[in-house]
């Protein structure tokens, strides 16, 4: 498989959680056992477009057990002879080999996977901002050992805050930052903007005012839950991104975080 693979360097390690809460877009070649119709293919994959049941395959790092996957679109591109070229957006954790092999066992003919491309992963598509080659990459390291320039490798460093952009979001005041930071639950006098979307249980992103990664934390309430709380934890912090002691304390000692 080639293309978009995000790495996560020292503390940017900590969101990679939240890189896989995000979609994934790939470019795949199917390889029919049979031929079939260009339009009963269109047909079946259309059949796809939905949630699905999936077991990981032999080759695989998970548990294999049936859980389900979302295929938010899966459109045929091209035919050529029993080659299938086909765009599919799915949740992450989707197994597009099995996919095939599933399409393949619907169309009655059998198929496998025959290549590969990632065009997306998160908020991270090819081409995009920020997009670099392995091979630009080793030519900016060479030159960073020439020049011992630290801009040259800023070219291919982003704010570790990218990673958060498909993610449901909660700015909080920065006096309760330190106090987050210490892993204290978020509560609403804490609060001061949140973004609609926000759904109980689910992975939210703490952020400071200046737009600072604080924690990822989980929602105790929704969006409009959390618009009308005056106090109370409105998110429980699951991992802190951002050091002790960069804010202020804004609490005293026996008394309650915000």
């Amino acid at each position: 498989m080639t293309g978009v693979l995000p790495v996560t360097l020292e503390e940017a390690t900590k969101v990679v959680q939240a890189l896989l809460h995000g979609g994934k877009e790939y470019i795949c070649v199917m390889k029919l056992h049979g031929n079939i119709e260009e339009t009963r293919i269109e047909r079946v994959l259309k059949e796809f477009e939905d949630v699905i049941y999936q077991r990981p395959p032999l080759r695989a790092s998970v548990k294999r057990q049936i859980r389900t996957r979302r295929i938010y679109y899966l459109d045929s591109l091209e035919m050529n002879g029993r080659n299938v070229l086909f765009k599919v957006g799915c949740e992450g954790g989707t197994y597009i080999r099995k996919l095939c092999y599933d399409v393949g066992e619907v169309l009655g003919c059998g198929a496998h996977m025959q290549e590969l491309r990632r065009t997306r992963a998160g908020p991270f598509v090819e081409d995009s901002k920020g997009f670099v080659t392995l091979h630009d990459m080793a030519y900016g390291f060479m030159e960073w050992q020439e020049q011992k320039d630290e801009s040259i490798l800023k070219r291919f460093i982003q704010p570790m805050e990218r990673c958060l952009e498909l993610i449901p979001k909660i700015h909080v005041r920065d006096s309760a930052v330190d106090a987050v930071c210490h892993g204290a639950c978020l509560t609403a006098p804490g609060v001061l903007s949140l973004e609609t979307g926000i759904k109980k249980d689910s992975l939210i992103a703490v952020l400071s005012l200046k737009g600072e990664a604080v924690a990822l934390a989980k929602a105790a309430a929704s969006t409009d839950e959390i618009f009308e709380m005056e106090h109370g934890a409105v998110a429980k912090v699951e991992r802190v991104l951002m050091p002790r002691g960069t804010y202020p304390k804004g609490w005293k000692s026996g008394e309650k975080k915000p």
